[in-house]
């Protein structure tokens, strides 16, 4: 892996012209009908029926979009749920996508201090030293993390994204309503989260590509673009990871914000609307999913253009 992981990633854009990400988010009572009758048992499903019904979903979702977006981002919660059977489904999904040429941003919000969070970094960013040898566990391109334990939290992580040429997002200003509760209180003059912006800054300038991005992006939802805005200023070294568009209710507009005017520096992240477009769209599921996400990068294309913003 010899370029780091924004360089990756602007290359994805260029390559795919899209800045789409979709959500690999599993909920197992919602699958297609006839894909998850053929895992039920003469006892119903299993967790490990269930486990290989999700695998077998994101596989026909990985084979009809791999072409048309730049990474897959599956939510740990979906596959924790599942226990074992759940992770080895997992990782079965990582190794999947790979195998077809896309990113993987592994959303499992983690953080710690000390051994703990170098553990965390181990199993997605890194590799586990076992003796003499090392070996990798659940092998991302990038993580989702949280940044409420500070620096102690993110520099093994920022070294790890450094020596293993990996990413991290981390939350800054989510898409959920709640997150004024905390992300919006005043701070010495500033809101919370413009200081972690201003963090999110600093721990990427280590790292810069290039291009003059960084290994350390942020979670910016596109259901708050002023607070965007004022971000995309603050972070511009830092690619974002965007929530909040389309089932949230965030428009093509209020994405473009997050972009640098070089028309790189965000990616725009659909689940919802994307791997279950076959309950409004009916048919197959992954001729759905894959309309849904034309769809998708075509507007944001053209709002993009609109904008001036759009690189391809």
């Amino acid at each position: 892996m010899s370029e780091p992981f924004s360089r990756r990633l602007t290359s994805a854009l260029y390559a795919k012209k899209s800045a789409l990400v979709v959500g690999l988010d599993p909920r197992v009572n919602e699958l297609p009908p006839t894909l998850l009758n053929q895992y039920r048992t003469d006892k119903g499903l299993t967790l490990e029926a269930a486990a290989e019904a999700v695998l077998e979903f994101n596989k026909g979702l990985i084979d009809s979009l791999h072409d048309l977006v730049v990474a897959v981002k599956p939510q740990l919660a979906f596959y924790e749920c599942l226990g074992l059977p759940g992770l080895a489904a997992f990782a079965a999904t990582l190794n999947y996508a790979r195998e077809h040429s896309l990113l993987v941003i592994t959303d499992g919000k983690r953080n710690d201090i000390g051994s703990s969070v170098a553990g965390y970094a181990d199993a997605y960013l890194g590799e586990t030293a076992l003796g003499d040898s090392s070996y990798p566990a659940f092998p991302s391109d990038s993580l989702t993390v949280n940044p409420y334990l500070g620096s102690d939290g993110i520099t093994p992580l920022v070294e790890r994204c450094q020596n293993y040429k990996k990413g991290i997002f981390v939350l800054v200003k989510t898409s959920n309503p709640s997150g004024t509760e905390i992300q919006n209180l005043d701070c010495g003059g500033e809101k919370v989260f413009e200081v972690v912006g201003r963090l999110c800054h600093e721990w990427g300038l280590s790292s810069l590509d290039s291009d003059g991005y960084s290994a350390v992006g942020a979670v910016v939802g596109a259901t708050y673009p002023a607070e965007a805005a004022k971000l995309r200023k603050i972070m511009p070294h830092a690619y974002f990871l965007v929530p909040g568009f389309g089932a949230q209710g965030a428009k093509p507009q209020d994405v473009v914000t997050c972009f640098n005017n070089d028309g790189y520096g965000a990616v725009v992240n659909s689940a919802r609307d994307i791997i279950y477009a076959f309950t409004k769209r009916g048919g197959d599921y992954k001729m759905a999913a894959r309309s849904a996400a034309l769809e998708a990068t075509q507007s944001i294309n053209k709002a993009l253009r609109e904008a001036e913003k759009c690189a391809w």
